[in-house]
């Protein structure tokens, strides 16, 4: 299993104390004759290894294909709305986007990659709450990240933002990434540590025909959310 450097503090740290609480443990067991400590060694492996996971960085085939954008997290697609006006519509010329919100549990991958190739020319943090990532105030008043990029799919160049949003249990946004960087499809660039949302903002026009639907469980960097068609 590999595991992510966006995560290291937390694998490498709480990997250090459970090895020492089990050697302690297992000594415990030796000295005393009581395998009940074994148990308890067992259980510190366990605790690790699901801690460990949650950091996990599995390898993904990013499809060739420049029309199709890919999904830039792992998680349950809750909702796909049209909003004439966002807090981003100047990006985006003031014309109507589509928003795409993907909600991610504790059980999902958390590493989140970019569904084009793209520029980046903002990244814009806000401070904000912790709500359920479910709750429907979660993407508006929760504490998020955006980076706002110039992408470029199958000849076609547009504005595309991928937000990252705090759940009632993340409290860490990560984004590696910064102004004037530039990303290729399915690169990874941060993660949202623990359960938390993702969402995507494209221009609502006849070029890009969206193919993500609600329901849908999605994998970052292979799962298909939209389509070049002009």
């Amino acid at each position: 299993m590999t595991l992510t450097k966006y995560g290291i503090k937390e694998w490498l740290g709480t990997g250090i104390i459970a090895f020492i609480l089990i050697i302690i443990s297992v000594a415990l067991a030796i000295i005393f004759s009581l395998y009940f400590f074994y148990i308890i060694a067992l259980i510190f492996f366990i605790i690790w290894i699901a801690i460990a996971a949650f950091f996990r960085s599995p390898v993904r085939n990013i499809t060739n294909d420049p029309r199709l954008l890919v999904s830039p997290a792992d998680g349950l697609v809750k909702d796909i709305e049209v909003l004439k006006e966002c807090d981003y519509s100047s990006y985006f010329e003031n014309k109507p986007v589509i928003r795409i919100g993907i909600f991610l549990s504790v059980l999902n991958v958390h590493l989140n990659r970019v569904p084009c190739d793209l520029k980046v020319i903002d990244v814009i943090y806000k401070k904000g709450k912790y709500y359920d990532a479910r709750d429907d105030r979660a993407g508006k008043e929760n504490e998020s990240n955006i980076i706002i990029g110039d992408a470029n799919a199958a000849g076609l160049s547009f504005p595309i933002g991928i937000k990252q949003i705090s759940g009632a249990i993340a409290r860490r946004i990560v984004c590696d990434t910064q102004i004037s960087n530039c990303l290729k499809k399915g690169e990874k660039y941060g993660m949202i540590k623990f359960g938390s949302r993702t969402e995507i903002y494209l221009p609502y026009n006849d070029g890009i025909k969206i193919t993500a639907q609600i329901g849908d469980k999605v994998t970052a960097g292979t799962s298909i959310i939209a389509e070049i068609v002009k």
